[in-house]
C-alpha cells in the first residue's frame, strides 16, 4: 500500500481505510465485493473541498448577482437579492442551507446547461478565497485526492453526491478530482425542453428539482446509481442518512466523519455553522458505527501547497 494516503497519518482512521480497501477487494477473502458493487460516494462542500465561511456556489452567486443588479437596480433592495448583494453573511444563514440554495439554483434561470457550464468553470478558473487567498479550487483536500485515487486503484467507482448544485460541481470534478461528470449527484432545478430555430436544448427555471441534503441524498443514490455505496464521506449531518444507508449494506462497510478541528490550517467548527451544522453524527459517531476524521490528528496536510 506504500505511495497512497501519504498526507494520511498513521492512526486508526488511515487503518480503517487501508483495511477496509484491502478486505474487500481481496478475491481470496471473506469479505470480498465484486468490482460493480464497489461503490463509494463523497460529499463535497467540506468533505472534498473547503467550504468556509460559506459554501463556494454561494460566492459565485455574489458575482453573478451582482451582474445581474447591473441591468436591474431593483434586485439591491429586494430580500434575499440585498443579503448577497451585500454579502451579509448573517443574512445569508439565517436563511438555512435549503433556503440558500434555492435561492442560488434559481437565479440560474433561463441558462442551458451548457452556458450555465461555461460560466461556472470561468469563474472557478479565477475566483479567489477572501482569507486563503488562493483559488476555490485550490482549497481541494490533498488528502482526498489521495484517497480517491487508492479507491480507483482498487476499482471501487466514485460518486461525488452534493447539496450543492449538480452542474456546478460538474463544471469541474473531471479537472479537479478526476471523477466524470456523470457521477456527480446534486441539487437541480427543474428544466424544459425547448427548439429554437432547429436546436434542441434544455434550459433552467427558476423552480428547485431537488435539493440534495439529509434524507434525499440516499433517495439520489438509489434513482442514479442504482446500488447502495459500501464507502461513503461526509462531514455533517446533512450527510447523516447517506452514511447510515451505507452502513446498513449487507456487505462489509466503511462510512467516514471528517471533522474541522484545525483553526490554524484551515477552519475549526462543527454544530457552530449554520448552514452544515455537525451535531448528531458527531455525538452518535459511536452507535452509528462512524469512523471519525480529526482534520488535525489524521492529516499532516490538507491543501497541495503546504509544506508536509
Amino acid at each position: 500500500m506504500s505511495g497512497f494516503l501519504n498526507s494520511w497519518n498513521d492512526g486508526e482512521a488511515k487503518r480503517a481505510i487501508i483495511d477496509f480497501v484491502s478486505r474487500v477487494s481481496d478475491g481470496n477473502g471473506p469479505d470480498f465485493v465484486p468490482k460493480v458493487d464497489r461503490i463509494a460516494t463523497f460529499d463535497n462542500d467540506g468533505t472534498l473541498w473547503c467550504e468556509q465561511p460559506i459554501q463556494v456556489q454561494l460566492f459565485f452567486a455574489f458575482d453573478r448577482l451582482a451582474e445581474m443588479a447591473k441591468a436591474d437596480p431593483s434586485l439591491k433592495d429586494r430580500p434575499p437579492f440585498k443579503a448577497f448583494l451585500e454579502r451579509d453573511l448573517a443574512a445569508i444563514k439565517a436563511l438555512g442551507k435549503e433556503g440558500a440554495f434555492r435561492f442560488v439554483l434559481t437565479t440560474h434561470s433561463g441558462e442551458t446547461p451548457e452556458n450555465f457550464d461555461r460560466l461556472s468553470h470561468a469563474w472557478l478558473a479565477s475566483a479567489q478565497h477572501p482569507k486563503l487567498r488562493r483559488r476555490f479550487i485550490d482549497n481541494v483536500y490533498l488528502p482526498q485526492l489521495e484517497l480517491l485515487d487508492f479507491l480507483r486503484a482498487h476499482e471501487f467507482t466514485v460518486f461525488i453526491v452534493t447539496g450543492g448544485g449538480g452542474d456546478f460541481v460538474r463544471s469541474v470534478s473531471e479537472e479537479i478530482y478526476g471523477i466524470p461528470r456523470h457521477q456527480v449527484i446534486g441539487s437541480s432545478v427543474k428544466t424544459r425542453f425547448e427548439i429554437d430555430e432547429g436546436r434542441a436544448d434544455m434550459v433552467k427555471l427558476a423552480e428547485l428539482g431537488s435539493f440534495d441534503d439529509r434524507e434525499v441524498k440516499p433517495a439520489n443514490i438509489h434513482l442514479h446509481i442504482g446500488r447502495r455505496p459500501i464507502l461513503a464521506f461526509g462531514n455533517s449531518d446533512g450527510d447523516l442518512a447517506m452514511l447510515r444507508y451505507t452502513k446498513s449494506s449487507s456487505y462489509p462497510s466503511l462510512a467516514l466523519l471528517l471533522h474541522h478541528d484545525d483553526a490554524e490550517r484551515e477552519y475549526a467548527y462543527d454544530g457552530n455553522f449554520a448552514l452544515s451544522p455537525l451535531v448528531e453524527a458527531l455525538d452518535r459517531a459511536h452507535e452509528y458505527g462512524l469512523t471519525v476524521v480529526s482534520m488535525e490528528r489524521d492529516w499532516n496536510r490538507i491543501f497541495g501547497d503546504q509544506p508536509g
